[in-house]
């Protein structure tokens, strides 16, 4: 049961409905994340600002091996079953390869680097080493590509953190015990 209030799209706030109906559009419904993030129009607001603007970084298996690394490091069971749902769905990835993510690897190198890469970012809470850079940049990414890696990774860590908080039940489809 979830420890916050995780408001269905009718009782949320009016100043967010049009993002929730848009979310609800896209995905055809309306996560328990947005909702959840309704109780503070500022919060949702701004989440999906960051959320689209990244959205538009990097190429799609790459922040979904981004998504998976980080909230397998951060424990958000919410997080995780989302982002295998949608890897394997809309990103077309492989079970192996969502099993990788999931530890911060890919059958892809260059996908890998970026994804163990974004892990170091969240288990040292930034403070990655010169060689975490070596590798990433021996990888192929430039420093925008960092910082597109590691504004991905603070994006997936606020998500997994309030999903935490809040104790919130997934309710996407699980894909996560077959994926494992």
């Amino acid at each position: 049961m979830a420890r916050l209030n995780i408001p269905d799209s009718t009782e949320a706030p009016e100043s967010t409905r049009s993002t929730l109906a848009a979310v609800e559009r896209q995905l055809g419904f309306t996560p328990a994340l947005h909702r959840l993030m309704s109780n503070s129009p500022a919060v949702l607001a701004g989440f999906t600002a960051l959320q689209g603007s990244l959205a538009k970084t990097l190429d799609a298996k790459t922040r979904h091996s981004i998504s998976l690394a980080v909230s397998t490091v951060n424990d958000c069971g919410y997080c995780l079953t989302a982002h295998t749902y949608v890897a394997a769905i809309a990103g077309k990835m492989s079970r192996e390869d969502i099993a990788l993510a999931c530890e911060g690897s890919s059958e892809d190198p260059r996908r890998a680097a970026a994804a163990q890469f974004a892990k170091r970012v969240i288990e040292t809470r930034g403070n990655v080493d010169e060689q975490d850079l070596a590798s990433v940049r021996d990888a192929g990414y430039d420093d925008k590509q960092i910082i597109e890696i590691t504004a991905l990774a603070a994006q997936f860590l606020l998500t997994n953190f309030l999903n935490n908080v809040a104790g919130t039940e997934p309710d996407f489809p699980s894909l996560a015990e077959s994926a494992h």
